[in-house]
């Protein structure tokens, strides 16, 4: 398997969480809430199912974390084309990859199917890849939000929904504090989230992705959206057709650069109609 192999064959690709699918208690990500490296028994349930969701965290946005709300990882030593993961050993107990067995599921939630692979690494086990590179985590991080692995060595970093290192722009470069990567430039990635908190727990929560479109786009679901995540300006109406109130969301200065947890802050909690990028 030297690429990412097409996830159809060897995993089941699911849109939604995996709380929305109803996954039992203590599998999948849930076996080890609190990170670290999942051994024995923790370990093969661990492997049942996993869960992109684009979110925030720290300064990170977007960036990718799993169904614990735990930070995701990508290794500047590994490759995507073809996909690769150098990380064994002991690179891998501090940072666990992110694996599922084969019939596992993937559940996503502002990440696009296209995506998502796996690869065999060299103890046999299918990681999950986004973008063509592997996917971790890191064994310091112990809670929603936690981005201590972030920069470690100049090569560890959070992974975007994309496959793209989070907190770095297109140069290379780190973003000034605060700017989150988006920059005063017109978004390019919009998730509406049905749930507060970026719909990592809500077992009905329900996610819109919108990206590589420009001018107005509507909600799928209007009226439902109770956070949101951004890349960039981006604006929002409360009407369908980019009609009605409306509010611009991105700008560097603003206090909530990259994402809004819980869109009751701005008054627009299941608000939202449309959006223009």
């Amino acid at each position: 398997m030297p690429a990412a192999a097409p996830v159809a064959a060897l995993a089941d690709l699911v849109t939604g969480t995996a709380a929305s699918s109803q996954a039992l208690r203590g599998t999948g990500d849930w076996a080890a809430p609190k990170g670290g490296a999942p051994t024995g028994e923790t370990a093969t349930v661990a492997q049942k199912w996993v869960q992109l969701t684009a979110a925030r965290a720290g300064n990170l946005n977007p960036v990718l974390v799993n169904g614990a709300g735990l930070t995701l990882y990508r290794f500047d030593q590994d490759t995507a084309k073809p996909s690769k993961s150098t990380c064994n050993g002991d690179c891998a107990a501090k940072w666990p990859p992110v694996t599922v067995k084969p019939g596992g599921r993937i559940f996503l939630a502002g990440v696009h199917k296209s995506k998502v692979g796996v690869v065999k690494r060299d103890d046999g086990r299918l990681q999950v890849t986004v973008g063509g590179w592997p996917v971790y985590r890191f064994a310091k991080d112990t809670a929603p939000g936690d981005t201590k692995g972030q920069g470690v060595g100049g090569t560890w970093f959070g992974v975007r929904p994309d496959g793209k290192k989070a907190g770095v722009d297109e140069a290379g470069e780190t973003p000034p504090s605060g700017d989150g990567g988006g920059r005063n430039v017109p978004a390019k990635r919009v998730v509406l989230f049905s749930a507060r908190s970026f719909n990592v727990f809500d077992k009905n929560a329900k996610s819109q992705l919108i990206e590589g479109k420009t001018g107005c786009v509507d909600a799928t679901a209007p009226g439902t959206a109770s956070s949101i995540v951004f890349d960039g300006l981006v604006k929002i109406w409360s009407g369908p057709g980019c009609t009605g109130q409306s509010k611009e969301l991105g700008a560097l200065d603003a206090e909530n650069v990259g994402g809004i947890a819980d869109l009751r802050e701005i008054g627009f909690d299941n608000r939202i109609g449309s959006v223009k990028l």
